[in-house]
């Protein structure tokens, strides 16, 4: 374990990354507890008015990204300076993507339905970047040897493989698989090869004078949300609260 640790996680140029992760998910946890005492009308917490307006925290988020990003361009990837540069963009990170949904919608739905779609985000973003860290690339390059990387063309083989993989889930529907199939390999031919979601750029294309496919697809996507939407619902509730009826 101190091996791997030592390997994967402490190996130059990876702590800036630790340290963005770790600010990233501690200020998602913070934001989330304030916001709910907020609303629960407990505490010294309040939102944060100026002018009338209602500044979301969004706001401060944004701008703490970009010092943060332009810090660590700037100064590279060690040292004190991208060291405190990767806290400041994880902590704006953090910020910004607890408000996802607001960006994604243009309107305040923090605590409904479709804002269940900012903590999505936050869980995958940071389950990709902890992939990252335990050692994996984009495209299955890591899994290839220092011989196989000296071959072009195996490389480029590799990566346009994955990538193939990783459009095909995207065009069936199956988003999740297509993004950690950048990461993991071959994650994403489960979504290239299984039927498409209904409403999906594949199914659309492919299933339109396919009544049988149409109708397995259908079928098959309201068997897994009758199966797991009840327990993703209730993970994303102990995550980011209970969204207002």
């Amino acid at each position: 374990m101190g091996d791997w640790w030592q390997r994967n996680i402490m190996e130059p140029g990876k702590l800036p990354l630790l340290l963005a992760l770790a600010a990233f998910t501690l200020t998602f946890v913070i934001t989330r507890v304030v916001t709910r005492l907020i609303r629960a009308g407990k505490g010294p917490f309040g939102n944060v008015q100026a002018g009338g307006v209602h500044v979301h925290h969004v706001v401060p988020g944004v701008v703490l990204t970009v010092v943060g990003g332009f810090a660590a361009v700037a100064g590279g990837r060690h040292g004190v300076g991208s060291a405190l540069a990767a806290v400041v963009f994880g902590i704006g990170a953090g910020l910004v993507l607890d408000e996802f949904a607001l960006i994604l919608h243009l309107d305040d739905v923090y605590w409904t339905e479709a804002g269940r779609k900012s903590v999505e985000v936050v869980v995958v973003t940071a389950a990709l970047v902890g992939l990252l860290l335990a050692g994996f690339t984009p495209f299955g390059v890591d899994g290839m040897t220092q011989d196989e990387l000296r071959d072009r063309a195996n490389v480029i083989a590799t990566v346009a493989g994955n990538f193939v993989l990783s459009l095909l889930a995207l065009a069936k529907g199956k988003t999740r698989l297509a993004v950690f199939g950048v990461i993991v390999p071959f994650v994403a031919l489960i979504g290239a090869v299984r039927l498409a979601r209904p409403g999906s750029f594949w199914a659309r294309r492919f299933y339109g004078r396919r009544p049988h496919a149409r109708a397995k697809a259908h079928l098959r996507a309201y068997r897994h949300d009758r199966r797991w939407s009840g327990p993703r619902r209730a993970v994303q509730d102990w995550i980011g609260g209970r969204p207002d009826a």
